[in-house]
């Protein structure tokens, strides 16, 4: 007989009251390359509510049980599976190789268990919790590429995140004030900034009531042409939008655009002059891979970082979850 379990599931896009808890969902078995895990625990990001909602050009085959993010125990393992053991605790990289992203193309971390294909799992240090490592993947991974792959913090730079409430948003900040760097933080209400300053952020600014480009200008100086002084060294924008512009306007000479994302609009209106008259240096970052996992999950382990979780939730309120993170400007 087959066995069932609870899961999250998403039967139509439309709004999120296209999420309804089942408790007849066929319990995954481990095929050949996979293991089964026992979900501890899974996490939301933005990138769930567009699944929800439906995205142009990409076909989500429903129903699908949503979720990109998860970790947990593995309590089966199919054939040709080696180096992996039941009971092993493993983080699960949300990319299923020749497949896509878990809790879109495929049945995601939102359920009592999931299905994954052993290239994707990666061993979950004891120090590090469920609910830390599930954390991890989409946020903090893109924030670890995007700041330390790539090399683009160094100490004692200003680094200016818009958007920093977001998952991505905390997650710089969290990494760039361990890279040493001044950390000024933007975000859309006095709670977050609030909030953001506890998390380790120098400066804070609410930009609903603050220019931020006009802010950095006066806190740091305005740019030179010639010279290097004035501005900020980095601005991390994922946003897009009208902040685009005001971004490159606050940038020193020689400083750096960081972009992995755009919420606001993917075709900004654009100053080419400030380019290349302060030599400009726009750097795109997508995605993660596993080295940044691993680096993070062995930061956790260390005390080095803590990754921030707002509130945990049983599964039966996990939609209330996805709908605090959809209807909350960064």
């Amino acid at each position: 007989m087959t066995q069932t379990m609870k899961a999250l599931l998403l039967n139509a896009h439309g709004d999120l009251d296209q999420l309804h808890v089942v408790t007849d969902k066929a319990r995954p078995v481990a095929t050949e390359g996979h293991v089964v895990i026992r979900v501890g625990a899974s996490s939301f990001n933005y990138h769930d509510v567009f699944t929800v909602k439906g995205m142009p050009g990409i076909k989500v085959p429903l129903p699908v049980v949503i979720g990109l993010d998860l970790a947990g125990t593995i309590t089966e393992i199919g054939a040709q599976v080696s180096g992996w053991n039941v009971g092993d605790r493993v983080l699960i990289n949300p990319l299923k190789p020749g497949v896509g992203l878990m809790g879109e193309m495929v049945d995601g971390g939102m359920a009592e268990y999931a299905l994954a294909d052993a290239r994707q799992l990666i061993k979950l240090p004891d120090a590090v919790s469920f609910e830390q490592a599930a954390a991890l993947p989409v946020a903090y991974g893109t924030a670890h590429r995007m700041l330390v792959t790539h090399n683009t913090v160094k100490p004692g730079d200003k680094v200016l995140i818009l958007g920093a409430s977001g998952g991505v948003g905390t997650a710089s900040v969290i990494l760039a004030k361990l890279l040493g760097a001044e950390v000024i933080a933007a975000a859309g209400s006095a709670e977050k900034c609030s909030r953001l300053k506890e998390l380790g952020a120098d400066h804070a600014i609410n930009y609903h009531e603050t220019d931020f480009s006009k802010w950095a200008i006066g806190q740091y100086g305005k740019p030179e042409r010639r010279g290097y002084e004035g501005g900020v060294d980095v601005v991390i924008n994922f946003t897009g939008g009208d902040t685009w512009v005001p971004s490159l306007k606050c940038l020193k000479r020689g400083g750096t655009l960081l972009v992995c994302g755009a919420t606001a609009g993917h075709a900004p209106a654009e100053d080419l002059r400030y380019v290349w008259s302060f030599e400009l240096n726009i750097k795109g970052s997508n995605s993660f891979y596993e080295d940044n996992l691993v680096a993070l999950l062995d930061l956790i382990a260390a005390g080095k970082i803590d990754p921030l979780i707002d509130r945990v939730l049983p599964l039966e309120q996990a939609a209330e979850g996805l709908a605090l993170i959809a209807t909350a400007p960064c």
